[in-house]
C-alpha cells in the first residue's frame, strides 16, 4: 500500500460519491478560490492556484471523472497533494465539492477495485472500502494523472 500503510485517508466528496486519498499525500486542504486559467487545457484543467507564492496547477475532480461540473459553493474545497510520478513529485490541486473527514482503514478493509459497475474509469481506483453508509473510493493518485495530464502539468507549473 505504499505510502498509505498507516491507513490514513482525507476523504472527499463528489456529489453523492465519497472518495478518498492517502494522508500522506495531501498538503494542506484550502478554501475554493477560482484559479488563474490556462488558455487551451484540457476541461478538466482550471488553471493556476497560489500555494504559499507557487502556482499549483489545479483539477476539477468531477470533470476529470466525466461527471457534471458544478458551481462552487461555501463547502467547495482544494486539496494540495503531492504525487510522486516516475521520478518526480507533481503538486497540484484537486477540487472536490467538500471534504470530509480523515479516515482510517486497515488494509483488510480495502477490496480491490471493481471491473465495471461505476460511472469513472476503475484503473483511476486503488480500492473500495464498504462503510454502512456506502462505499469509499480510494483514488490511485498517479494512476489519475495519465502522461499527458503530468506532462501538463509539469509545464504548468
Amino acid at each position: 500500500m505504499s505510502r498509505a500503510a498507516d491507513g490514513q485517508y482525507v476523504t472527499l466528496g463528489l456529489g453523492a460519491e465519497v472518495f478518498a486519498v492517502p494522508v500522506a499525500y495531501v498538503r494542506e486542504i484550502l478554501d475554493f478560490a477560482p484559479p488563474f486559467g490556462i488558455p487551451e487545457g484540457p476541461g478538466y484543467m482550471l488553471g493556476l492556484t497560489d500555494v504559499r507564492g507557487r502556482g499549483t496547477p489545479t483539477l476539477d475532480l468531477r470533470r476529470k471523472l466525466g461527471l457534471p461540473g458544478i458551481d462552487p459553493t461555501l463547502t467547495t474545497r482544494i486539496l494540495v497533494v503531492d504525487v510522486p510520478i516516475d521520478d518526480r513529485t507533481l503538486s497540484l490541486g484537486l477540487v472536490a465539492d467538500r471534504v470530509i473527514e480523515v479516515a482510517a482503514f486497515s488494509e483488510s478493509q480495502i477490496e480491490a477495485a471493481p471491473d465495471i459497475g461505476v460511472p469513472w474509469r476503475s484503473d483511476y481506483i486503488q480500492g473500495v472500502v464498504r462503510r454502512d453508509s456506502g462505499f469509499v473510493v480510494i483514488f490511485d493518485l498517479a494512476r489519475l494523472l495519465t502522461g499527458q495530464d503530468a506532462a501538463l502539468i509539469a509545464q504548468a507549473a
